[in-house]
């Protein structure tokens, strides 16, 4: 049987592209892992990588090798987060998943309320794209995650466990002073002739517009790419053009911008806010508490005072 210890030794390697690397990572000195790398060529009876002037570069079956190793030690993590999860509650450590419209809006007040019942724990949140969240709840790094999705990308993921938070549908944001702005609901075909302001690097949001645009019958005319919703708002509130947004990313909203919900007859997308855990793993003492109070939260992101608060402007304005 092949020796875990080595194999994980040759997924650093095969990563890192170096054997002295890989060494230092996993807190061993260059001598040792050659030692060791010879060792696993040896059980496998072939080699595994082929040294070069500077690193190493692996064989076939050493990159095949990599992959299971990379296979065992997300499960060998998850292994030690099981045990990690036994903490006591009154000084465990519970570890958060987000993305930036839920850091920005949910969260913040789920950690107060949080933090005023179960003071004892420690909260570490780490932030990510979508990918990167579910790696980090695939590997234990943490035990929960707020993700998010659409009608067309929904997550399908057997491996975890999802709890719907809230809906968070589209809305249109334009300047204060737009004709738009006395619409009672905005139609997308009627926004043909618009400037778009879409979010930058294959964002999300910009394959919601296009897909939507797409589907009302033209292709938007982009007129700038934003890197956040408040530069966004900012290109919106000086005319050069108009956007879509999730709601719950405009809870902070500027005043010199309007929110008009669309026609209910409009497919505008809606993307669902979810809680995910490891199906595998039960949820602990704090992340049921967590779960819980974030329950309650996103009730408050979809009363009907806040859509009114939000949109409620348009017929002001």
């Amino acid at each position: 049987m092949l020796n875990v210890r080595r194999l994980l030794l040759l997924t650093e390697a095969t990563e890192r592209g170096s054997l002295t690397a890989a060494a230092q990572a996993l807190g061993m000195t260059t001598s040792a892992a050659s030692q060791q790398m010879s060792l696993l060529e040896q059980e496998a009876g072939q080699p595994l990588i082929e040294r070069l002037p500077r690193g190493i570069r692996p064989t076939p079956p050493g990159a095949a090798l990599a992959e299971r190793g990379r296979a065992i030690r997300r499960e060998l993590r998850a292994a030690q987060a099981d045990l990690d999860s036994f903490a006591a509650l009154d000084q465990g450590t519970l570890r958060l998943g987000s993305f930036p419209t839920a850091s920005a809006s949910l969260l913040p007040l789920a950690l107060t309320r949080f933090r005023r019942r179960h003071a004892g724990i420690r909260i570490e949140v780490r932030a990510g794209v979508l990918a990167e969240l579910r790696e980090m709840l695939h590997t234990g790094e943490v035990e929960q995650g707020l993700l998010w999705d659409y009608e067309w990308n929904r997550l399908d993921d057997s491996s975890l466990a999802l709890t719907h938070l809230l809906d968070d549908p589209t809305v249109l944001v334009v300047p204060a002073d737009s004709p738009l702005r006395t619409h009672p609901a905005a139609r997308l075909s009627d926004l043909a002739d618009q400037e778009w302001i879409i979010r930058a690097d294959n964002h999300p949001v910009a394959d919601v517009l296009r897909r939507s645009c797409r589907q009302a019958g033209f292709e938007p005319r982009i007129a700038y790419s934003s890197h956040d919703y408040q530069e966004a708002q900012a290109m919106v509130a000086a005319g050069l053009g108009i956007a879509l947004a999730p709601r719950l990313a405009l809870t902070s909203r500027r005043s010199d911008v309007r929110l008009l919900p669309f026609a209910s007859d409009v497919p505008a997308p809606t993307r669902r806010i979810l809680l995910a855990r490891a199906a595998t793993r039960p949820a602990t003492p704090p992340a049921q508490a967590m779960a819980r109070v974030l329950r309650t939260v996103a009730q408050r992101f979809t009363a009907p005072d806040l859509h009114r608060t939000q949109l409620g402007a348009v017929r002001r304005g």
